[in-house]
């Protein structure tokens, strides 16, 4: 359990935004719960059948069996997401475990809080680290447009790489173009705080307080989703069989722009 000082938000939240949802996974969710996420998939509706109460109200995931960046793209080591095998709460964090066998897939895992969901711009904060690195495994998470043909190529990644990498963020504009790509020089195996902040006409990426880049073109303007993706390695080498990686996330905090 990390102690208080280490849970409070690095950058100030100013009178333009309003909080929506924290969570500092205070309700333990047993690994398995994460089970039946495909009911109203792309609508508000969502839900995972296997949660109950508050987890369920405030998380989904993507369902067993979707496929991942890697997979999609016909790479030798892909992934596809399994929240149950992969997925739990305990000791005040969310722990996203992911593992490949002796052969296949990667299991992969992506859970997106729900209040979250379908923004027209936001504050989004996380405190996260990754106990155990391997090769192999990568975090993108992201905002992602709702419905994808009215931001065509709109993405917003912080944080991303690989987790043997330095911390990076990217901002895809949208109709395409040249990504904005920015490097923290920080590595994913400590306790960070990821802020992005985006508002009409721009994008901050701050990490552990410091701003690490901005970007003011072609930014996204229509509703997206804020999903904490993460997946099979896209560079570098691939996931070893009977490997397995482990990010834990002290909480999540979202905020409206008002």
């Amino acid at each position: 359990m990390l102690a208080a000082s280490l849970l409070a938000p690095t950058a100030e939240a100013g009178p333009t935004w309003k909080l929506r949802f924290s969570d500092a996974f205070n309700t333990p969710v047993a690994k398995g719960r994460f089970t039946d996420c495909g009911h109203n998939v792309d609508t508000p509706k969502v839900y995972c059948g296997g949660l109950t109460g508050s987890t369920r109200t405030n998380w989904w995931a993507y369902p067993k069996g979707w496929p991942d960046t890697a997979t999609q793209r016909s790479y030798p080591v892909g992934g596809v997401y399994d929240p149950a095998s992969t997925v739990w709460v305990s000791g005040g964090q969310m722990h996203i475990r992911m593992w490949r066998g002796p052969s296949g897939p990667v299991h992969s895992a992506a859970v997106v809080p729900k209040k979250l969901m379908g923004q027209r711009y936001g504050r989004y904060e996380e405190r996260f680290r990754v106990s155990k690195v391997a090769v192999g495994y990568k975090s993108a998470h992201l905002l992602w447009p709702d419905v994808n043909q009215t931001c065509p190529d709109c993405e917003i990644d912080f944080p991303e790489s690989e987790w043997t990498e330095d911390i990076h963020a990217f901002t895809h504009p949208k109709g395409g173009g040249k990504q904005d790509a920015f490097d923290t020089n920080r590595s994913w195996g400590a306790w960070r705080t990821s802020v992005i902040e985006w508002r009409p006409g721009e994008v901050k990426y701050f990490l552990d307080g410091r701003l690490i880049g901005r970007s003011t073109r072609g930014i996204p303007d229509k509703p997206m989703s804020w999903i904490i993706q993460n997946e099979a390695a896209l560079n570098g080498d691939r996931a070893a069989p009977n490997s397995s990686a482990q990010m834990d996330i002290a909480y999540v905090k979202g905020w409206t722009w008002n």
